[in-house]
């Protein structure tokens, strides 16, 4: 039986990670966590960290590109 969990961010849906042989398996659903797509994590909270940190650091790098001008 397979396990999945959708993983999600700020109210977006970051993706769904899945339970295979080898621990979770990510696959993304939206662009900004495209980094993710098929990375392998051990658990379904360690996926989710990621997602944090991609989101958290995509929205720092926006907030720097803003404040350069």
């Amino acid at each position: 039986m397979t396990k999945a969990y959708i993983i999600e961010v700020n109210d977006r849906t970051a993706g769904i990670i899945a339970r295979d042989a080898r621990g979770f398996r990510f696959f993304s659903s939206e662009r900004l966590f495209d980094s993710l797509e098929g990375r392998q994590f051990r658990s379904v909270r360690d996926a989710e960290r990621a997602a944090r940190a991609v989101f958290s650091e995509r929205r720092h790098l926006l907030n720097q590109s803003l404040f350069a001008i």
